[in-house]
């Protein structure tokens, strides 16, 4: 435990913790929006698909323990990590200018508050119901279809899959360098996996909000 403390306490440890919590998340992220997409095939698939993850209690609860001390751990690194940063330069810039770092990077922070808060947010709302006011544990079709018809609701999960864009590139990207992966023969690699992941999964998470708030699934 002493020596586990002592590689946490370092930068490379807190950034080694972040990646791997991260590739945790990003996992999650996927295979959770490949389930949401069963909302637009009907109420019977996606009902259906939660109830099959329910009924295997060690995969559910295995998995959210896992997602619990992955998230507590990430966010921990990250707030330490930018301590140490300003606490290395307790001083900043006269002029800032932004050369190499991308606009993912450079909002990080404020996504992952963000993306914090709208975590929080979605648990009340459809996993636990306390914000759901006609919440169902076993229509999950008919607590999406519930939250996401009101529109500040609709539009408040289209941002924060903008936030989980930036995150994912910054996060895909960063976790290249992270694990030694930064020779000049697969930055087009990098820059690719971190696109594809960062488009495909939001766009996909943003499609059942947006159908619903048009009411183009019913």
């Amino acid at each position: 435990m002493n020596a586990l403390g002592r590689f946490y306490g370092t930068s490379i440890g807190k950034k080694i913790v972040m990646a791997v919590t991260g590739v945790v998340w990003i996992g999650y992220v996927t295979i959770h929006m490949a389930g949401n997409m069963l909302a637009h095939v009907g109420p019977e698939a996606i009902n259906a698909y939660a109830a099959t993850l329910k009924s295997i209690a060690p995969l559910l609860w295995g998995t959210r323990i896992a997602l619990l001390v992955s998230i507590v751990l990430h966010v921990h690194a990250a707030f330490t990590l930018k301590r140490l940063d300003r606490l290395a330069r307790p001083v900043g810039y006269d002029r800032q200018r932004f050369q190499a770092s991308t606009l993912a990077s450079r909002v990080m922070g404020w996504g992952g508050v963000l993306l914090l808060v709208f975590l929080i947010y979605h648990l009340l709302d459809l996993t636990l119901g306390v914000l759901n006011p006609t919440f169902s544990h076993t229509d999950v079709y008919g607590n999406l279809q519930a939250s996401l018809t009101v529109a500040w609701v609709a539009v408040f999960y289209v941002i924060a899959t903008v936030a989980l864009a930036g995150h994912l590139y910054h996060g895909v990207w960063s976790l290249f360098q992270t694990m030694g992966v930064i020779h000049p023969r697969y930055e087009r690699l990098r820059r690719v996996v971190a696109t594809v992941i960062a488009i495909l999964v939001p766009v996909g998470f943003a499609t059942v909000p947006t159908a619903i708030l048009f009411g183009w699934m019913r």
